[in-house]
Protein backbone atom coordinates (compact mmCIF):
# COMPACT_ATOMS: atom_id res chain seq x y z
CA UNK A 1 0.00 0.00 0.00
CA UNK A 2 2.79 2.13 0.91
CA UNK A 3 4.68 1.55 -2.72
CA UNK A 4 1.41 2.09 -4.51
CA UNK A 5 1.10 5.31 -2.51
CA UNK A 6 4.48 6.44 -3.29
CA UNK A 7 4.10 5.80 -6.92
CA UNK A 8 1.51 8.02 -7.32
CA UNK A 9 3.48 11.08 -6.32
CA UNK A 10 6.77 10.40 -7.73
CA UNK A 11 7.87 9.30 -10.70
CA UNK A 12 11.70 6.86 -10.83
CA UNK A 13 14.02 9.68 -10.93
CA UNK A 14 12.04 10.49 -7.44
CA UNK A 15 10.69 14.29 -8.65
CA UNK A 16 6.97 14.84 -7.33
CA UNK A 17 3.79 14.18 -9.35
CA UNK A 18 1.12 16.51 -9.21
CA UNK A 19 -2.38 14.54 -7.89
CA UNK A 20 -4.73 13.58 -10.66
CA UNK A 21 -8.48 13.15 -10.55
CA UNK A 22 -7.36 9.41 -10.75
CA UNK A 23 -5.71 9.41 -7.72
CA UNK A 24 -8.54 9.96 -5.57
CA UNK A 25 -10.52 7.42 -3.15
CA UNK A 26 -13.42 6.07 -4.87
CA UNK A 27 -15.45 6.47 -1.74
CA UNK A 28 -14.96 10.78 -1.56
CA UNK A 29 -15.23 10.63 -4.74
CA UNK A 30 -19.23 8.55 -4.06
CA UNK A 31 -19.60 11.43 -1.17
CA UNK A 32 -19.26 14.00 -3.44
CA UNK A 33 -21.39 13.08 -6.39
CA UNK A 34 -24.01 12.38 -3.77
CA UNK A 35 -24.57 16.28 -3.41
CA UNK A 36 -24.70 16.28 -7.22
CA UNK A 37 -27.76 16.33 -9.73
CA UNK A 38 -28.18 13.50 -11.58
CA UNK A 39 -27.06 14.80 -15.12
CA UNK A 40 -23.75 16.27 -13.32
CA UNK A 41 -23.47 12.76 -12.30
CA UNK A 42 -23.59 11.16 -15.37
CA UNK A 43 -21.25 13.61 -17.02
CA UNK A 44 -18.42 13.46 -14.00
CA UNK A 45 -19.18 9.00 -14.36
CA UNK A 46 -17.33 9.72 -18.28
CA UNK A 47 -13.99 11.43 -16.54
CA UNK A 48 -12.40 8.28 -15.67
CA UNK A 49 -13.06 4.72 -14.32
CA UNK A 50 -12.66 6.19 -10.44
CA UNK A 51 -15.31 8.38 -10.85
CA UNK A 52 -17.31 6.00 -13.19
CA UNK A 53 -17.14 3.32 -10.29
CA UNK A 54 -18.23 5.48 -7.79
CA UNK A 55 -21.47 7.16 -9.72
CA UNK A 56 -22.66 3.17 -9.37
CA UNK A 57 -23.18 3.23 -5.54
CA UNK A 58 -26.44 2.44 -4.57
CA UNK A 59 -26.46 5.05 -1.88
CA UNK A 60 -26.10 8.35 -3.99
CA UNK A 61 -28.90 6.86 -6.12
CA UNK A 62 -31.40 6.10 -3.73
CA UNK A 63 -30.80 10.04 -2.11
CA UNK A 64 -32.10 10.75 -5.65
CA UNK A 65 -35.01 8.73 -5.97
CA UNK A 66 -38.31 10.09 -4.12
CA UNK A 67 -39.13 8.51 -0.50
CA UNK A 68 -41.73 5.88 -1.93
CA UNK A 69 -40.09 4.80 -5.18
CA UNK A 70 -40.56 1.29 -4.45
CA UNK A 71 -44.78 2.15 -4.94
CA UNK A 72 -43.79 3.64 -7.50
CA UNK A 73 -41.77 1.35 -8.81
CA UNK A 74 -44.64 -1.20 -8.38
CA UNK A 75 -46.72 1.17 -10.55
CA UNK A 76 -44.91 2.00 -13.42
CA UNK A 77 -42.08 -1.15 -13.87
CA UNK A 78 -43.99 -4.43 -14.16
CA UNK A 79 -40.54 -6.54 -15.68
CA UNK A 80 -39.51 -9.74 -13.55
CA UNK A 81 -36.26 -8.32 -13.44
CA UNK A 82 -36.89 -4.98 -11.60
CA UNK A 83 -35.55 -6.88 -8.21
CA UNK A 84 -32.32 -7.34 -9.79
CA UNK A 85 -31.66 -3.95 -11.11
CA UNK A 86 -29.22 -1.27 -9.12
CA UNK A 87 -30.57 1.92 -7.61
CA UNK A 88 -28.78 4.01 -10.52
CA UNK A 89 -30.54 1.49 -13.26
CA UNK A 90 -34.06 2.28 -11.17
CA UNK A 91 -33.91 5.75 -11.40
CA UNK A 92 -32.98 5.56 -15.32
CA UNK A 93 -35.85 3.16 -16.07
CA UNK A 94 -38.13 5.76 -13.75
CA UNK A 95 -36.80 8.44 -16.08
CA UNK A 96 -38.54 6.93 -18.71
CA UNK A 97 -42.01 7.84 -19.72
CA UNK A 98 -44.09 4.46 -18.29
CA UNK A 99 -47.55 3.82 -20.03
CA UNK A 100 -49.99 2.18 -17.34
CA UNK A 101 -53.40 1.60 -16.89
CA UNK A 102 -53.61 0.23 -20.87
CA UNK A 103 -51.62 2.92 -22.50
CA UNK A 104 -53.83 5.58 -20.98
CA UNK A 105 -51.72 7.09 -18.38
CA UNK A 106 -48.09 7.39 -18.07
CA UNK A 107 -45.65 8.14 -15.22
CA UNK A 108 -41.99 9.10 -14.85
CA UNK A 109 -39.44 10.79 -13.04
CA UNK A 110 -37.77 14.22 -14.13
CA UNK A 111 -34.07 13.22 -14.50
CA UNK A 112 -32.72 17.09 -13.28
CA UNK A 113 -34.67 17.05 -9.75
CA UNK A 114 -36.10 13.32 -9.38
CA UNK A 115 -39.82 15.16 -9.32
CA UNK A 116 -42.92 12.51 -10.28
CA UNK A 117 -45.30 13.67 -13.22
CA UNK A 118 -47.97 12.03 -14.26
CA UNK A 119 -49.72 12.63 -17.61
CA UNK A 120 -53.75 10.97 -18.22
CA UNK A 121 -54.85 10.62 -22.19
CA UNK A 122 -58.10 12.22 -22.87
CA UNK A 123 -58.81 8.48 -23.28
CA UNK A 124 -59.05 8.36 -18.90
CA UNK A 125 -61.26 11.21 -18.72
CA UNK A 126 -64.85 11.62 -18.64
CA UNK A 127 -66.06 14.06 -21.18
CA UNK A 128 -69.74 14.70 -21.96
CA UNK A 129 -71.08 13.43 -24.98
CA UNK A 130 -68.05 11.95 -26.13
CA UNK A 131 -69.46 9.39 -27.53
CA UNK A 132 -72.07 11.12 -29.96
CA UNK A 133 -69.86 11.85 -33.04
CA UNK A 134 -71.97 15.28 -33.39
CA UNK A 135 -70.17 16.96 -31.27
CA UNK A 136 -66.92 14.58 -30.90
CA UNK A 137 -64.39 12.94 -32.47
CA UNK A 138 -61.14 10.89 -31.61
CA UNK A 139 -58.27 11.79 -33.87
CA UNK A 140 -54.55 10.30 -34.01
CA UNK A 141 -52.00 12.76 -34.47
CA UNK A 142 -48.25 12.91 -33.79
CA UNK A 143 -48.48 16.16 -31.81
CA UNK A 144 -49.84 13.80 -28.46
CA UNK A 145 -47.09 11.40 -26.15
CA UNK A 146 -50.86 9.09 -26.69
CA UNK A 147 -50.84 9.79 -30.65
CA UNK A 148 -54.53 10.95 -29.94
CA UNK A 149 -56.55 13.53 -28.66
CA UNK A 150 -60.31 14.20 -28.29
CA UNK A 151 -61.64 16.94 -30.76
CA UNK A 152 -64.95 18.76 -29.87
CA UNK A 153 -66.19 19.87 -32.98
CA UNK A 154 -69.60 22.30 -31.71
CA UNK A 155 -71.43 21.86 -28.61
CA UNK A 156 -72.94 23.63 -25.90
CA UNK A 157 -72.45 22.25 -22.39
CA UNK A 158 -68.58 21.45 -22.21
CA UNK A 159 -67.30 19.06 -19.33
CA UNK A 160 -63.97 17.25 -18.89
CA UNK A 161 -63.47 15.39 -15.99
CA UNK A 162 -60.74 12.90 -14.40
CA UNK A 163 -58.91 11.37 -11.26
CA UNK A 164 -56.48 9.65 -9.77
CA UNK A 165 -55.47 7.95 -6.52
CA UNK A 166 -51.54 7.96 -6.03
CA UNK A 167 -48.79 7.62 -3.26
CA UNK A 168 -47.13 11.60 -4.10
CA UNK A 169 -44.06 11.98 -2.60
CA UNK A 170 -43.77 15.13 -0.02
CA UNK A 171 -43.87 18.54 -2.05
CA UNK A 172 -46.16 20.72 -4.29
CA UNK A 173 -47.67 19.69 -7.42
CA UNK A 174 -49.41 21.51 -10.32
CA UNK A 175 -52.14 20.23 -12.18
CA UNK A 176 -52.65 21.78 -15.88
CA UNK A 177 -54.72 20.65 -19.08
CA UNK A 178 -52.68 20.14 -22.12
CA UNK A 179 -55.68 22.34 -24.97
CA UNK A 180 -55.10 23.76 -28.48
CA UNK A 181 -57.87 25.83 -30.45
CA UNK A 182 -57.88 24.50 -33.57
CA UNK A 183 -57.21 20.95 -35.06
CA UNK A 184 -53.67 20.82 -36.37
CA UNK A 185 -52.26 18.52 -39.43
CA UNK A 186 -49.52 18.02 -41.62
CA UNK A 187 -49.66 19.08 -45.47
CA UNK A 188 -46.13 18.88 -47.93
CA UNK A 189 -44.25 17.92 -44.78
CA UNK A 190 -45.13 21.20 -42.57
CA UNK A 191 -47.48 21.80 -39.60
CA UNK A 192 -50.71 23.44 -40.76
CA UNK A 193 -53.59 24.31 -38.09
CA UNK A 194 -57.27 24.44 -38.99
CA UNK A 195 -59.10 27.36 -36.77
CA UNK A 196 -62.22 28.02 -38.90
CA UNK A 197 -64.47 26.03 -36.77
CA UNK A 198 -63.22 27.72 -33.77
CA UNK A 199 -65.95 29.81 -31.79
CA UNK A 200 -67.33 30.95 -28.58
CA UNK A 201 -64.30 30.65 -26.14
CA UNK A 202 -64.41 34.51 -26.30
CA UNK A 203 -67.64 34.93 -24.58
CA UNK A 204 -67.13 33.47 -21.19
CA UNK A 205 -63.88 31.98 -19.83
CA UNK A 206 -63.17 27.87 -19.13
CA UNK A 207 -63.74 27.01 -15.35
CA UNK A 208 -60.53 24.75 -14.42
CA UNK A 209 -61.21 22.71 -10.83
CA UNK A 210 -59.15 20.38 -8.74
CA UNK A 211 -59.69 18.61 -5.33
CA UNK A 212 -58.15 16.16 -3.11
CA UNK A 213 -59.40 13.62 -0.71
CA UNK A 214 -57.85 15.54 1.83
CA UNK A 215 -60.07 18.38 1.73
CA UNK A 216 -57.67 20.34 -0.82
CA UNK A 217 -59.24 22.50 -3.52
CA UNK A 218 -58.26 25.22 -6.48
CA UNK A 219 -59.97 27.13 -8.91
CA UNK A 220 -59.40 29.03 -11.76
CA UNK A 221 -61.04 31.30 -14.66
CA UNK A 222 -58.84 31.57 -18.14
CA UNK A 223 -60.76 32.75 -21.44
CA UNK A 224 -59.49 30.52 -24.46
CA UNK A 225 -57.85 32.32 -26.80
CA UNK A 226 -54.52 31.25 -28.87
CA UNK A 227 -55.50 29.69 -31.77
CA UNK A 228 -53.36 26.49 -33.42
CA UNK A 229 -50.96 25.93 -30.43
CA UNK A 230 -51.15 23.69 -28.00
CA UNK A 231 -51.27 25.42 -24.38
CA UNK A 232 -50.80 23.78 -20.71
CA UNK A 233 -53.78 25.86 -19.13
CA UNK A 234 -52.78 25.64 -14.84
CA UNK A 235 -56.01 23.82 -13.17
CA UNK A 236 -54.12 24.72 -9.68
CA UNK A 237 -51.74 22.94 -6.97
CA UNK A 238 -52.21 20.74 -3.91
CA UNK A 239 -49.48 19.40 -1.45
CA UNK A 240 -48.46 16.46 -0.68
CA UNK A 241 -46.93 15.44 3.10
CA UNK A 242 -47.23 11.85 3.65
CA UNK A 243 -45.46 10.00 0.86
CA UNK A 244 -47.46 6.67 2.17
CA UNK A 245 -51.07 7.72 2.01
CA UNK A 246 -52.57 7.27 -1.19
CA UNK A 247 -54.69 10.32 -2.30
CA UNK A 248 -57.27 11.13 -4.68
CA UNK A 249 -57.31 14.00 -7.05
CA UNK A 250 -59.82 15.27 -9.19
CA UNK A 251 -59.48 17.71 -11.71
CA UNK A 252 -62.04 19.14 -14.06
CA UNK A 253 -62.61 22.34 -17.08
CA UNK A 254 -65.99 22.74 -17.95
CA UNK A 255 -68.06 25.82 -20.00
CA UNK A 256 -71.45 25.16 -19.40
CA UNK A 257 -73.14 28.33 -20.06
CA UNK A 258 -75.66 27.15 -22.57
CA UNK A 259 -76.23 30.64 -24.05
CA UNK A 260 -74.07 29.76 -26.65
CA UNK A 261 -72.27 27.06 -28.61
CA UNK A 262 -68.30 26.70 -28.71
CA UNK A 263 -66.05 24.09 -30.80
CA UNK A 264 -63.00 23.57 -32.26
CA UNK A 265 -61.00 22.77 -29.73
CA UNK A 266 -58.40 20.10 -28.77
CA UNK A 267 -58.13 18.20 -25.33
CA UNK A 268 -54.75 16.14 -25.39
CA UNK A 269 -54.04 15.26 -21.90
CA UNK A 270 -53.75 16.14 -18.22
CA UNK A 271 -50.19 16.64 -16.52
CA UNK A 272 -49.54 15.93 -12.85
CA UNK A 273 -46.28 16.91 -11.77
CA UNK A 274 -43.84 18.19 -8.83
CA UNK A 275 -43.73 22.07 -9.41
CA UNK A 276 -40.00 22.13 -9.26
CA UNK A 277 -40.66 19.98 -12.86
CA UNK A 278 -40.18 22.04 -16.15
CA UNK A 279 -42.49 21.02 -18.10
CA UNK A 280 -42.75 20.88 -22.29
CA UNK A 281 -45.49 22.12 -24.21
Amino acid sequence: MGGSFSSCVCDGDATPLRPRLGDLPESCVALMLMYLDPPDICKLARLNRAFRDASLADFIWESKLPLNYKFIVEKALKDACVEELGKRDTYARLCRPNLVDNGTKEIWLDKRTGGLCLAISSKALRITGIDDRRYWSRISTEESRFHTVAYLQQIWWLEVEGEVDFQFPPGTYSVFFRLQLGRSSKRLGRRVCKTDHVHGWDIKPVKFQLTTSDGQHAVSKTHLDNHGNWVLYHAGNFVSKNPNDLMKVKFSLAQIDCTHTKGGLCVDSVFICNSDVKLEV
